[in-house]
């Protein structure tokens, strides 16, 4: 009579722990298969952002929702545009950006990884999407202020981004592989192939 009704519990907590885990292995499988593929996680990101688009303006509400969205956008964007370490506000002894032409050349390490950019405004647009099924986060505001506060706040946070990005001489992304060429010979110099 002891083992009656004092395992039930704890195995179904510990059933329930191991679908947790077995499901949570499954996502990231799937996250790391994505990896490699920038454009497909791109691609499916701004399909998501625009059905969200599409239920804010048919429902024609959550726009207190959708502007704590585009905050949160921009602070991740910030993030990504921005240096691991910026000369302005610590030294460091790892990689930093060039000040000088003189520097060494040392390559741009963003503080937010574009993969974790991604997953970060993924997440996003679909908690944002799954508050639009409630109605309590329908707050009735009038919708032009929070958008010319929006478009403000980004222009004067980009402004200060571009020129932080034009006073330490840094691009954050790339486009596509770069190609190296080798030193060309000089016409002074004869070409040792040419023999």
């Amino acid at each position: 009579m002891e083992g009656i009704g004092g395992d039930g519990p704890s195995t179904a907590t510990a059933a329930l722990k191991q679908q947790r885990h077995e499901l949570s292995r499954l996502f990231q499988y799937f996250l790391d298969k994505s990896t490699p593929h920038a454009h497909y996680r791109w691609t499916g990101t701004f399909a998501l952002a625009f059905v969200y688009a599409l239920r804010v303006y048919h429902l024609q509400g959550f726009y207190v929702v959708s502007y704590g969205l585009g905050i949160y956008i921009l602070n991740l964007l910030i993030g990504f545009l921005s240096p691991l370490v910026d000369p302005e506000l610590e030294q460091s002894d790892g990689p930093v950006l060039p000040t000088k032409d003189s520097d060494e050349f040392k390559p741009f390490v963003c503080r937010l990884p574009e993969f974790k950019f991604w997953y970060a405004i993924t997440k996003a647009f679909c908690i944002a999407f799954l508050m639009t099924f409630f109605s309590m986060f329908d707050v009735p505001v009038f919708w032009p202020i929070l958008l010319f506060y929006w478009i403000v706040l980004f222009v004067l946070t980009m402004k200060r981004q571009t020129m932080h990005m034009i006073k330490y001489k840094y691009i954050p992304f790339n486009m596509g592989k770069q190609s190296y060429k080798g030193k060309k010979p000089s016409a002074s110099s004869p070409d040792p192939r040419a023999d």
